[in-house]
């Protein structure tokens, strides 16, 4: 491991690999927060354009509200990317060993990309000390907090003090209060105090079905058209070519065409599944619901595939909104990202 790690060769792809994805990402990220913004907003009897949800960030934090959060998922790009695509190739130097050429079939690419892909990574006054613990940002409604006292005062009228008696119980609440949006929790520690640890990995099931969808689909149509075009340019060769080293390698703008297009065939395919990731992590769930839900035994709704991928049964006709963002978001990130790898280990490699 020490010496893999002072080879210059791996430190020059690393860089150019990091610098690369960062670039990308900054390149996309409007898109990005445009089509979250459309995913999350829209209802099934209506939907935001685009145009309407910039001039809504505009008025709210201006222009650089577009960029709010990319530091995070920049960080999430590239240790995610470099897990993925480490695990794609050695998984496919595996499938590889042995052979004569290092020729992958497309059904193994697809098998080690959804493999790879599948690899997981302002605060209201408090009323009372408990609530504070408990429901951090929380705003209760005291009109129904007060017909909720009528209603259980039968059932002992010598208590001294029977409002603040059910507030130090919040989970008799629910319902009865509006939970922060998500624009009041904006931080780590607001999102932990609020809906603690389990908060950080909501949309789990969504995401990996998403990624899986989507590396599968990427890489196989991304190794198809690369074979695609080293067949073309073997034709008119004599003598035939005997493997595919033996042809004139390709340039890496026509690499980097192609992982565009693959990138967004692959975003229209993986969509509904990220769009139920955006909508469930845009949710405000509390720790006393959570709670509650817990000692009722509450089922999550829907039909098995849904349990399964995360998809809200309440989402179904919405699945596919912000849909041509997200092509182009993907096609322009990946196209990005390939080309500036190549451009950056050709100057990197060429300055030592």
């Amino acid at each position: 491991m020490d010496g893999l790690l002072q080879n210059h060769l791996f430190a020059t792809h690393a860089i150019a690999a990091s610098g690369s994805v960062v670039f990308g990402t900054a390149l996309t990220y409007p898109l990005d927060t445009i089509k979250s913004l459309i995913q999350v907003g829209s209802g099934s009897s209506k939907q935001l354009t685009a145009s309407q949800v910039i001039n809504r960030v505009r008025a709210l934090s201006g222009y650089s509200g577009l960029y709010s959060g990319f530091e995070w998922l920049a960080w999430g790009r590239i240790f995610g990317m470099g897990a993925r695509f480490g695990i794609y190739e050695v998984l496919t130097a595996f499938y590889r060993d042995g052979r004569e050429d290092n020729y992958v079939n497309v059904s193994e690419v697809t098998s080690a990309s959804r493999i790879s892909r599948a690899t997981p990574v302002t605060e209201n006054k408090a009323v009372v000390p408990v609530i504070a613990k408990l429901l951090r940002g929380y705003t209760p409604d005291m009109k129904a907090l007060n017909h909720s006292v009528g209603m259980l005062s039968i059932l002992n009228s010598k208590h001294p003090n029977m409002v603040s008696a059910i507030k130090e119980y919040p989970w008799m609440m629910t319902g009865s209060g509006r939970p922060p949006s998500v624009y009041d929790v904006r931080r780590p520690f607001e999102i932990i105090s609020l809906e603690r640890w389990g908060a950080l990995w909501r949309g789990l099931c969504s995401g990996v079905a998403r990624d899986s969808v989507f590396g599968g689909i990427f890489f196989s149509t991304w190794q198809l058209l690369h074979q695609a075009m080293l067949d073309w340019k073997a034709v008119g060769m004599d003598p035939p070519p005997s493997y595919d080293e033996e042809i004139v390698p390709l340039s890496p703008l026509a690499v980097s065409l192609a992982a565009g297009f693959s990138g967004s065939v692959a975003a229209a395919a993986s969509h509904g599944f990220d769009t139920a990731e955006s909508r469930s992590q845009c949710i405000v769930l509390p720790k006393f619901i959570s709670m509650e839900r817990k000692l009722l035994k509450w089922k999550i709704p829907g039909k098995r595939f849904e349990k399964i991928t995360g998809i809200h049964p309440a989402d179904r006709n919405i699945l596919f909104r912000g849909i041509w963002l997200r092509m182009a978001r993907s096609g322009i990130a990946s196209f990005v990202i390939v080309e500036s790898y190549y451009l950056s280990i050709t100057y990197l490699v060429s300055g030592n």
